[in-house]
């Protein structure tokens, strides 16, 4: 006897992943990374955290694009601008992290998931930097784990937006 099973194509589930795209926000003074204070926040420059973040982009199927701007209105306008274009915000807001309500509101008025990171833990540092405006607006922080904290915070964003999808 044999058997014979047949699988139509309607009914075999798509694993292949939709593309997803990052905006990676970098505040205040993250250009100097690599030069500035380097006991705090690590040797490797800005351009080279873009660079391992569009590497582990490319393993997670997710396309990241980096911005940085020392300049508050820059930073809301851009986060305005990625509501229909990204997906999620991956976001490192430096010194606006604990000042920044226009940041905040920005973050809340376009909804989309966002994670916040630091490369120092803030909480071992200056009273002034235990408090974030963005973090009860994120679906998470990862705080002091240099460069490691993107990577992490990448990887966690990542699987948030697919957790219903595979």
């Amino acid at each position: 006897m044999s058997v014979r099973v047949v699988v139509s194509s309607s009914k075999v589930p798509d694993l292949t992943l939709q593309p997803l795209s990052i905006l990676v926000l970098h505040g205040p003074n993250l250009n100097l990374l690599g030069q500035r204070e380097p006991g705090i926040y690590g040797s490797l420059t800005l351009a080279e955290i873009n660079n391992l973040l569009a590497a582990e982009g490319l393993k997670l199927q997710v396309k990241v694009f980096p911005v940085q701007s020392n300049h508050e209105g820059v930073l809301v306008d851009t986060i305005h601008e990625a509501l229909g274009k990204h997906q999620g915000i991956l976001i490192n807001a430096g010194a606006y992290t604990h000042t920044s309500v226009a940041l905040r509101d920005a973050i809340a008025g376009v909804n989309l998931p966002s994670v916040e990171v630091h490369l120092s833990n803030i909480y071992r540092r200056e009273e002034f930097r235990h408090h974030s405006y963005i973090a009860p607006i994120a679906i998470g922080q990862i705080s002091g784990f240099g460069v490691q904290s993107y990577i992490l915070g990448l990887q966690a964003l990542v699987h948030h937006l697919r957790k219903d999808k595979v």
